[in-house]
C-alpha cells in the first residue's frame, strides 16, 4: 500500500483544511504489530482499540483513525475523524482495490478454504503478481486488512472468506467483488448457528452475490446442495469433483503419507503431486487448477507449482512420539466431514504397526450432535483402527455405537477432564512402529497430550 494521508480523506469524503502531508504505507489494528507508515485502526473487539493508540504511536504509526463519539485525542500523530471505524476500514478497503484493480478471487467452503487459498495463490503465481489472505483473515477484519495491505502491483488478489452467520459472506463478497467465487464444499461446521446443511449451503452461496456479471462460479459438483443452486446462478460455472460428470476431476489418485499424486481427465498424461495426504486435498488442487486453467495457467506450470507448495495452515500434521511412534495430528478443528476425511485417508497409508485413533469431541453441532458423532462409527473398523480412544461427552454416543465392533479392551472413553489418565492409557499402550490419530475440536485440547506423547 502507498497513499498520502489528504488521499485517505478523499477515500473516506471527508473535508478538512488541514491535512498533513503524511505518506501511508500499511495499515494495522494491533498496536503490538505497527510499525513505521502504518495508519492505526482503533477497531471495537473485547476492548475498545482506541486504549491502544499510545501503544500504536509508540512503535511508530505515521496516523490514526478517531471515531467522533470518542475524547479528541493527542496530536501526537495525524488523526483522521470518522463516525465509525469499521465502516471507514471497509470503505478504505474498496476505494484501494478500485485502485489496485486486481482480479480477485474469493473462496469459501466448510473445509479446505485456507488450502486452497494457498494452492490458487501458488499456481496464479507462476505468471502473475499475487497477493493472498495472510493465515485465515478470513472475516469482517481479515478481508479489508488484507486488501489495504496487497501492494499496489499486485495483479491478482485471493481473498480467504470464513463464516459463522447468515449474511456473512455477503458482505464479505460486497467488500471483495470478486471475478472468480470459489466454493470448496458442504459440510457441517457451524451447523449448531444454521440448523441443515441446506442453510448452510445458502449462506456459502453468497460468495457470488456479488460476483462480477462476467465472472465465473467455481465449485465442488460433487455437492447435490451446490448443484441446485448454481442453477440459479447466471455467471459461467465451472465444477471439480471426483465423479466424471465434473469439468475437472482425478483419474487416479495414488495416496502417500506425506504426499499424494494424482492424475486428472483434462491433462491425462501428466503426473500431478501435493505435499500433503488426503483425497479430499485432490479436490482442493482441482478447484485450484481450475481457477489456474481460467487464468491461461500452463499445464505444467500448475505441476510444479502444486509440488512446490507451502500451506499457512496444514492442521494436519505428522509427528514423531518420543517411543518413535508416527503421530498424525490434527488437535485444533473437527467436524463431521473433516474427521470421515482424515479417518480414510489414514486408512489408506500403509504402515508397518497398528492404527490407533483419539477422537474427541465434534463442538458447534448443536442439536445435531448424537447423530453425527454416531456417523462416524461406520468409517471406523477393527481391521483398520486396532484400538479407539473417545475423549468428551459426545463421543460416548459413538462409543455406544462401536461397542458391537470392539471388545472392551479396544475400546475407551474418557471424560474430557480425564486427559492425564489418556495420556497415561497411551503411553502404556503405543508401540514404536504404531501410527496413532489425534483429532479433536480445540475445547478438547488433546494439544495436551500430544504434548506428552512428544
Amino acid at each position: 500500500m502507498k497513499m498520502k494521508l489528504r488521499e485517505v480523506y478523499s477515500a473516506l469524503k471527508i473535508e478538512s483544511d488541514n491535512v498533513e502531508d503524511v505518506e501511508i504505507t500499511g495499515v494495522c489494528f494491533d498496536s503490538r504489530k505497527a510499525k513505521t507508515g502504518d495508519l492505526f485502526f482503533p477497531l471495537q473487539g473485547e476492548r475498545d482499540g482506541h486504549e491502544f493508540i499510545n501503544s500504536a504511536i509508540k512503535n511508530g504509526i505515521s496516523a490514526t483513525i478517531w471515531q467522533s463519539d470518542h475524547e479528541v485525542p493527542n496530536d501526537e500523530v495525524p488523526y483522521v475523524v470518522v463516525k465509525n471505524v469499521s465502516e471507514a476500514f471497509e470503505n478504505l478497503a474498496k476505494y484501494y482495490l478500485k485502485k489496485v484493480n486486481p482480479k480477485v478471487v474469493a473462496v469459501t467452503g466448510s473445509n479446505g478454504k485456507t488450502t486452497t487459498k494457498d494452492m490458487i495463490a501458488k499456481i496464479l503465481s507462476t505468471s502473475n503478481n499475487v497477493a493472498k489472505t495472510p493465515q485465515n483473515f478470513n472475516n469482517e477484519i481479515g478481508v479489508p486488512y488484507t486488501i489495504l495491505n496487497m501492494p499496489t502491483n499486485t495483479e491478482v488478489l485471493v481473498v480467504e472468506m470464513g463464516m459463522d452467520r447468515p449474511g456473512q459472506i455477503d458482505h464479505l463478497s460486497d467488500i471483495a467483488n470478486p471475478d472468480i467465487s470459489v466454493i470448496t464444499m458442504i459440510g457441517e461446521a457451524h451447523i449448531e448457528f444454521f440448523g441443515t446443511r441446506a442453510k448452510i449451503a445458502d449462506a456459502k452461496m453468497e460468495i457470488v452475490d456479488h460476483l462480477n456479471e462476467d465472472g465465473t462460479f467455481v465449485y465442488n459438483g460433487d455437492e447435490p446442495l451446490l448443484l441446485e443452486r448454481a442453477k440459479k446462478v447466471s455467471q459461467r460455472q465451472a465444477t471439480f469433483g471426483n465423479h466424471d460428470n465434473n469439468d475437472l476431476y482425478a483419474t487416479e489418485i495414488n495416496p502417500g503419507k506425506t504426499t499424494t499424486s494424482f492424475k486428472t481427465n483434462l491433462w491425462p498424461e501428466l503426473d500431478f503431486e501435493i505435499p500433503m495426504m488426503g483425497e479430499y486435498n485432490v479436490n482442493n488442487a482441482l478447484a485450484a487448477m481450475l481457477v489456474g486453467k481460467m487464468s491461461h495457467i500452463k499445464p505444467e506450470a500448475m505441476q510444479q507449482a502444486l509440488k512446490d507448495l507451502f500451506v499457512t495452515a496444514n492442521r494436519t500434521e505428522w509427528m514423531k512420539a518420543q517411543n518413535g511412534a508416527d503421530i498424525l495430528s490434527d488437535v485444533y478443528n473437527s467436524n463431521p466431514t473433516a474427521a470421515i476425511e482424515v479417518l480414510n485417508s489414514l486408512k489408506d497409508i500403509k504402515t508397518t504397526g497398528r492404527k490407533l485413533i483419539v477422537l474427541g469431541d465434534m463442538l458447534e453441532l448443536g442439536q445435531a450432535s448424537e447423530t453425527l458423532h454416531e456417523s462416524l462409527a461406520s468409517h471406523i473398523n477393527k481391521e483398520d483402527f486396532a484400538k479407539v480412544y473417545l475423549v468428551g461427552d459426545y463421543m460416548k454416543y459413538l462409543r455406544n455405537k462401536l461397542s458391537a465392533k470392539y471388545e472392551t479392551n479396544d475400546l475407551f472413553w474418557f471424560e474430557k477432564d480425564q486427559l492425564e489418565e489418556l495420556t497415561t492409557k497411551l503411553k502404556e499402550e503405543l508401540q514404536p512402529n504404531d501410527t496413532i490419530l489425534l483429532k479433536g475440536s480445540h475445547g478438547i485440547h488433546l494439544e495436551n497430550v500430544l504434548h506428552e506423547l512428544i
